[in-house]
């Protein structure tokens, strides 16, 4: 990792921001859809602790830790669609975003620096909860169907980049998950791992450029020149 500035006030730069894990804790709303199934099979509630690091994966993530089944379950897909309108009805009623987000992009937007989402959760989904969080003045969003690829492909990350008509190197990615680190990279773009996401036992091994504990962390690494000056 580089001791100098990640950023330069002046520069004309962007950082992209995974949203669940990394801009706002949506575990509480994503546990409850999926124990709301487990309840209407007669099976107990399990933990928001339990269900909390499998939250970055979406519902895909949810129903392995909470049913222990993939893909490959002949019931996978009715069970997908069955989470989504558990999750559809009740989007927000326990999410936040994480300490300190709010501070931190009101100073981006302080020094110039245009910071966007891209999320694989749809856009169904995405649009109302980036209103619903106050999160509708981001210089884009990109959900996880806006391209035919969702991460750890690259492509919503190049699509955001052409949005903002910048190039990939002028640009950070931040998430909690590999995927959002292997999209980063593979995009060209500087990645930061969200350590106090929902996968933070795991981001040492992601080969990220930069590790993160905290919102107030990445404040102090992209104006690193001028908090020291």
């Amino acid at each position: 990792m580089s001791d100098t500035s990640f950023i330069s006030p002046s520069a004309e730069r962007a950082i992209l921001f995974d949203l669940d894990g990394t801009l706002a804790d949506t575990a509480p709303n994503l546990a409850a859809a999926v124990n709301k199934m487990r309840h209407a099979r007669g099976m107990p509630m399990l933990p928001l602790g339990q269900l909390r690091p499998f939250a970055s994966a979406g519902a895909r993530g949810l129903l392995g830790g909470a049913f222990g089944i993939d893909a490959t379950h002949r019931d996978f897909v009715a069970m997908i669609e069955e989470f989504l309108a558990n999750y559809t009805a009740d989007l927000d009623s326990a999410t936040v975003l994480f300490p300190g987000i709010e501070a931190l992009l009101a100073e981006l937007s302080a020094h110039h620096v245009r910071w966007g989402i891209v999320t694989n959760k749809i856009a169904r989904l995405t649009q109302p909860l980036v209103e619903r969080l106050g999160l509708n003045h981001a210089s884009c969003v990109v959900s996880g169907d806006t391209t035919a690829h969702a991460k750890p492909h690259p492509a919503p990350l190049l699509y955001a980049a052409q949005q903002l008509q910048l190039t990939p190197t002028q640009i950070a990615y931040i998430g909690d998950d590999l995927r959002d680190i292997q999209a980063g990279r593979a995009a060209g773009m500087k990645t930061i791992a969200a350590a106090y996401g929902y996968s933070e036992h795991s981001s040492e091994k992601w080969q990220a450029d930069y590790i993160i504990d905290s919102p107030a962390a990445l404040r102090t690494l992209l104006f690193k020149s001028e908090t020291s000056a």
